[in-house]
Formats: C-alpha cells, structure tokens, sequence
C-alpha cells in the first residue's frame, strides 16, 4: 500500500492558513509515511478497524489509523504483537500509527478500577481478571506495539465530578507525563523508525483549569500535544469554547489533536478553531447498525422507506459503494443479516469523513474555508433536524399518531 522510508525523522509543518479563521493546512511527516492534514484517524481498536479490510481503509485516502492500548493488551497481548514484527506488521497496515495510551479506557471501566498515585488497578471487561497500568507500562506497551505517535497516559474526569475532581485528575496527568517522558524521552528510534511522545491536556470545562495543564504540559516540549477531557457528556457549546482556548493555548508549530470528536460539524468548527487531528469510533460504529453519514445528515439505510429506493447512499459521494449499489440493495443486506451490509456501510462512512477532511484542506488551500465550513454545517444540521422531526412524527402522540 505505503511507500515510505521507515528511518524518515517525524516531523510537523504548516504550508498555509485560513485569512478569516485560525484552520491550518499542514503536513505531518512520519518513517511509515506523510499524513496531509487536518485528518481524521479511524479508529482500528483491536487491531482492525472493524467490517473492512486494510486495503478498503487505504483506497478511502486513510494514511493514519488508531489502535487502542488498553484493547490490545488484554488480548492478544502487547509482547505477542512484539514478537509478531509490531503492530503495523501484524495487522498488515502500512501507514501511519496512532495508540491511545488506555487512560480513557480505564476511565471509562469506572467501577472496575482504582486509581492510585503508582497507577491503575482495573479489572478485564473480558473475563474480570485484575491488572495494573501506570505511566510505565503503557509506554512499555505502546512501545511494544510499534505505533510511530504514542499518546501518554493520563486521567480523564468525568463531564459533572466536581472540581476538586478535575483538579486532582489534572495534576495527576501531569505528574503522570513526567514520568511517560522519563521513559521514553519525547522522541525514540526502534526497529529502524522513530515514534514520538503527545501530552494530552486536561482540565474539563474550567477555563482555568485548561489553562494550568496547557502551560505545565507545553514546558515539556514535546513533539505534539492533544485535547482530552472533551466529547465525555458536557454540552456541545461548552466543548467548543473548550477547544477553541486549548488550541489557543498549545503551540503554533505543533500538532494539534482533539481526540474523541466526532461529527461534521463538530469537526469543521473545530478546524476554524486551528485543531489539526481528529479521531473518532462514530463512523465504524454507526454503520455497522444500519446508519450511514452523508452531507445531509444521517440516513438510517434499515428504515422501510428505502427498501425500494434506487438512489445511491449519497448522490456526492465519490466511494465504490455509492458508484455501485442502491439504498434499496444496502437494506436488503441489513434485513437479510448479511455480513456484506455492514461492510458497505463501513466503506462509505470512512470515505465520506476522508472526502470531508479532503474538502476541509483544499478550502484552507484556496482562503475558502469559512464559507466551506458554514456550508458544511449548514447541510448537516439541516438535515438533522429534518431526520429527527420525522422520526418524532413517528413517536405515539406525533403528527402521525394521532391520524
């Protein structure tokens, strides 16, 4: 799939910037490749992104995928993978690498584990077996599993803790990056390739906060740094005016990451707000049960209304599956529970963000981004409140309903 030289040192670049906003149009450079951005990442928790095959991944335009720390260590083990070639090698994907560092997970097993200042005892979603991550063995195992950018481990809080709450996840992140750069040192080489160290800002929705973790992590200097805490339940004006400071507060010649988010919108609000990297599991997941994304909103392929519909999934799209097969056909599959039904879904969904982000950089490239991102949000909302009021029309007691 790849060409690329593995000893290429990793490295950021910003060739042009939005005049109205603060988009940015950049390069990330790694040893299994260059990833064009602003990019969305899908996500491959276990070592797959799930319903398709690394070669449908790569023709969506993908060079940059995630793997999932946590997933991967309790099965089938990040030594196993080691002794396997890494990551990349076992799973037979020739791009670039991101692995989330388990602290979100951990976070979200909530009664299953216990947070110490040493770490995290947890106990396997899987068969309730005890283990225990730390800073340590979360660079051991992200190192093991090959990823070219490594994300520290941190602690998460939850969107309403209070902030005594928050205050004590967010010094612990920090104590808890000293000591993933102390392992690892920022910048590795292993195995012929280098990977790299992001810090992950904390904070929640406190203005204060956010600015706290910003300075403290940014004095490390490191070679990327990411948004996290966001996209965990708060309200979605206080998400935006969180990632508008946080990008504000990193620095301009790094990449910057907002993990966990997230839709169109969302995404493009948040590239005017200078956010360079996205990640989220919505478009996998949401077509593995019937839902595809367009530039209208969602469109529920399973709903009867499409049984006979002969109309590709979305009349702009330029993906295979829209090339080739009819809502009707994609609902048969659905109905039928066959497999083939959530794999088309799949490929659209990861094409359609690719094509987003593809439009998102062109824009940036042309001083046409802010027209292009009221647009795009424009079709989106628009289309998602005329889904949501038909399937209220739906409900007893809708319009409906009461015919």
């Amino acid at each position: 799939m790849a060409d690329h030289c593995l000893d290429t040192p990793f490295s950021f670049a910003i060739n042009s910037t939005a005049t109205d906003c603060a988009a940015r149009r950049g390069r990330l450079v790694t040893g299994h490749g260059p990833i064009e951005t602003p990019v969305f990442m899908p996500v491959g928790t276990v070592g797959t992104v799930k319903a398709v095959t690394f070669e449908s991944v790569w023709e969506t335009g993908a060079r940059i995928i995630l793997g999932n720390t946590y997933h991967l260590y309790l099965r089938p083990g990040h030594e196993l993978i080691q002794r396997m070639g890494g990551l990349h090698r076992f799973q037979g994907w020739d791009g670039a690498l991101l692995t989330d560092s388990a602290g979100f997970q951990v976070f979200s097993l909530g009664d299953l584990n216990k947070v110490t200042e040493d770490g995290v005892e947890f106990r396997s979603h899987l068969d309730g077996s005890k283990h225990f991550f730390s800073p340590e063995v979360s660079m051991e195992a992200q190192l093991n599993l090959g990823s070219d950018i490594v994300m520290a481990f941190d602690q998460c809080a939850a969107y309403g803790v209070s902030r005594q709450d928050v205050v004590a996840a967010l010094d612990r992140t920090t104590r808890w990056l000293v000591r993933c750069k102390e392992v690892f040192g920022g910048r590795t080489m292993r195995e012929g390739w280098e990977r790299v160290l992001f810090g992950i800002m904390q904070g929640g929705v406190h203005e204060d906060l956010r600015r706290q973790s910003a300075a403290e992590i940014v004095e490390l200097d490191l070679p990327g740094y990411a948004v996290g805490g966001l996209s965990v339940g708060e309200p979605t004006e206080a998400m935006r005016e969180m990632t508008e400071l946080a990008a504000g507060l990193l620095p301009e010649d790094k990449p910057r990451y907002l993990m966990g988010v997230g839709f169109p919108d969302d995404i493009v609000e948040s590239v005017a707000m200078g956010i360079d990297m996205f990640d989220c599991v919505l478009p996998t997941r949401m077509a593995r049960t019937g839902t595809v994304l367009t530039r209208d909103g969602r469109l529920v392929v399973k709903n009867q209304e499409y049984a006979e519909d002969n109309r590709p999934l979305d009349d702009e799209c330029g993906c295979p599956v829209c090339a080739r097969h009819s809502r009707g056909y994609i609902r048969h599959l659905f109905k039928a529970n066959e497999i083939l039904g959530p794999t088309l879904a799949t490929i659209h969904n990861l094409h359609f963000y690719q094509e987003l982000m593809a439009g998102v950089r062109a824009a940036i490239e042309k001083g046409e981004f802010k027209p292009f991102a009221r647009e795009v949000t424009r079709r989106w909302q628009e289309g998602e409140q005329a889904r949501l009021a038909q399937v209220k029309s739906r409900q007893p007691g809708g319009r409906k309903g009461r015919r």
